[in-house]
């Protein structure tokens, strides 16, 4: 009697466990979220989308073929979805696509005047994200992408991308590696120096032999001319500085290209290493 007490207990105690480590495995919307926003900085932006307030990370488009459309066109007809390895947009944006090619269209069709001016993104180009949410209710499980870019010929776009999860809610990990599949985030430039220098031991130049001795100095004749005194060597270059005032293009002669732009409202501002400098009206406002 009090063996099969004892069996009972085990077993249920492992049951228990095994619950326990299911539900560890199998993820939930806030716990998704947090690793997914850990990973992909947020970036927030004016009301009317017309401008950045707050960078957040740069991402890296892995796939070619995501639509996105004008910041300032009605509606989104181009949703973006991502499943089994394949991009897909919706009927309503492939609509859309096909009347732009349309010559004439408009002139003929009547209320239909104006197709909405979509850009296909590829492969490589880079954007900034601007809201993480995650689907855990209804069929289709996943989680939702917004996108928002800085301007292209004067015009900034935004769009949408519904990753679908396959079954129920993947844990946080396999979350972020779905998602990684399509965007990853762009590295910064103490990682692009890291990856650039050479492994450990090698392209390294190697000393000279230090067994030979050097020969001795043919001794100068008695006739012959005192040694020219060598000049002094110049003085090391002053290191590149910044100053108020100075256009974007001056600053970019000093320091180089910038590791990254933003605009908030009226003012730009380009970061470096170790340096941050904001232009208003196409001057140095502040430099930190």
């Amino acid at each position: 009697m009090r063996t099969s007490w004892m069996y009972n207990a085990i077993l249920g105690l492992l049951v228990c466990m095994c619950s326990t480590a299911a539900a560890e495995d199998q993820g939930t919307k806030p716990s998704i979220e947090k690793k997914l926003t850990a990973e992909y900085a947020l970036t927030k932006t004016t009301d009317d989308k017309s401008d950045i307030v707050t960078a957040g990370a740069v991402l890296v488009l892995q796939k070619d073929k995501v639509y996105m459309v004008p910041t300032d066109a009605t509606g989104n007809p181009c949703q973006n979805n991502y499943k089994d390895g394949k991009l897909s947009q919706s009927g309503t944006c492939k609509a859309n696509e096909t009347f732009r090619k349309i010559p004439g269209f408009g002139h003929v069709i009547p209320g239909q005047d104006k197709a909405i001016a979509s850009r296909a993104f590829v492969t490589g180009e880079k954007f900034w994200l601007t809201k993480i949410d995650v689907r855990d209710s209804g069929k289709d499980k996943g989680v939702m992408l917004e996108f928002f870019t800085d301007a292209i010929k004067d015009v900034r776009y935004r769009g949408t991308l519904f990753i679908q999860f396959k079954g129920g809610l993947p844990s946080p990990e396999d979350a972020l590696k779905q998602v990684a599949e399509v965007i990853t985030v762009a590295p910064s430039e103490d990682a692009k120096d890291e990856k650039e220098k050479p492994a450990k031991g090698g392209g390294q130049q190697q000393e000279a032999p230090a067994s030979a001795a050097p020969a001795p100095e043919a001794a100068a004749p008695a006739d012959a001319p005192p040694p020219a005194i060598e000049a002094p060597p110049p003085p090391p270059a002053e290191p590149a500085t910044v100053a108020l005032g100075q256009t974007p293009d001056e600053v970019v002669a000093a320091l180089g290209q910038p590791t990254k732009k933003a605009k908030v409202g009226t003012k730009e501002i380009y970061f470096y290493k170790d340096v941050k400098v904001t232009f208003l009206n196409g001057k140095v406002k502040d430099i930190q």
